[in-house]
């Protein structure tokens, strides 16, 4: 069921899409927010979530950020001066471009540096693209688009250290990896200015079933209680009031309410697709043995889509001539 659950969703049409919009909305929430940061970004580890979002600095931009090179920034003139902000969109107006599901800037240390954070939110692990190629095009995105929006010239050590933390729903048990770059030192042991820790990658897996309490499982468990299926309303309320302290019901109640009853109706016809799923991809994947085996004993394109019901470029397509 949750293999079949992954590819249904896309295909859900407006119910999916207001899922999506719906869950997006509940992560850009400070309260959730300062619980992700907390538990991903070292300088804010030990630092207790309620003080992370007044670190939070700024709008959260959620949705209509473009991620497409040169539409990522726009210049505006305030009092005379040329200056470089993100650019917001709709993003109907850019369709089918990529657009960033979260962005926004966080204070840290001493001196209150930013560092820039992305979240996006996947339900499920894509089989269309490698989510790792796509989360490093984000946060390479991240990285460039700082230019003359955040440093000018070449003055690159005011570079902005750069998060992008990305959350899969329907996972088969709890992920999380931390992808970042690292030194080999293949001949010597000359140390090079600068920094390591410029960019981070974040992949984190959710389970459909809640984990367990406890440390390990803290930021998996509050996630999931937002976002695993069978869950009610109350349940997750329930958990994120009394332990992790998110006044979920006053603040964003109706979105958990309105996301259950959505994600309850996926599954249902999940179950139900999910069967003629299997039998279609069963199917299919005959139809291909067959066509290799007859293709090696010397059939044709025509005579293999004839007798398979499928047609020559479909044929051609799995035989890859």
């Amino acid at each position: 069921m949750n293999t079949d659950l992954k590819n249904l969703l896309a295909a859900l049409g407006d119910e999916s899409t207001q899922y999506d919009t719906i869950a997006k909305d509940i992560l850009a929430r400070r309260s959730v927010l300062s619980h992700i940061l907390a538990a991903t970004v070292d300088e804010l580890k030990g630092i207790p979530p309620e003080e992370i979002e007044d670190l939070i600095d700024g709008k959260i931009y959620v949705g209509n950020v473009p991620a497409e090179p040169g539409l990522t920034n726009k210049a505006r003139r305030i009092q005379g001066d040329r200056i470089v902000v993100l650019n917001t969109v709709h993003s109907e107006e850019f369709e089918g471009a990529a657009i960033f599901d979260i962005v926004f800037y966080v204070k840290i240390g001493e001196e209150c540096s930013k560092i820039i954070i992305n979240i996006e939110a996947q339900k499920d692990d894509p089989g269309g693209y490698d989510i790792l190629n796509r989360a490093i095009f984000y946060v390479s995105r991240l990285i460039s688009s700082q230019k003359e929006r955040d440093f000018r010239g070449e003055n690159y050590n005011d570079l902005r250290r750069v998060y992008s933390i990305w959350i899969c729903m329907n996972m088969d048990e709890c992920i999380w990896n931390h992808v970042h770059l690292i030194n080999d030192a293949i001949m010597a042991n000359h140390t090079w200015k600068g920094k390591l820790d410029m960019t981070n990658i974040v992949l984190l897996g959710l389970p459909n079933s809640l984990p367990e309490q406890g440390e390990k499982y803290a930021l998996h468990r509050m996630l999931s209680a937002l976002f695993s299926t069978g869950l009610s309303s109350r349940e997750r309320i329930d958990i994120l009031e009394n332990e992790y302290w998110i006044p979920a019901e006053s603040e964003f109640g109706e979105e958990l309410n309105t996301m259950c009853n959505l994600s309850q109706g996926i599954l249902e016809r999940g179950i139900e697709r999910g069967i003629k799923t299997g039998e279609s991809r069963g199917e299919l994947r005959k139809a291909k043995e067959t066509a290799f085996k007859l293709y090696k004993k010397g059939w044709n394109l025509s005579e293999i889509a004839d007798l398979l019901n499928y047609s020559e470029e479909e044929v051609n397509d799995w035989l890859g001539v």
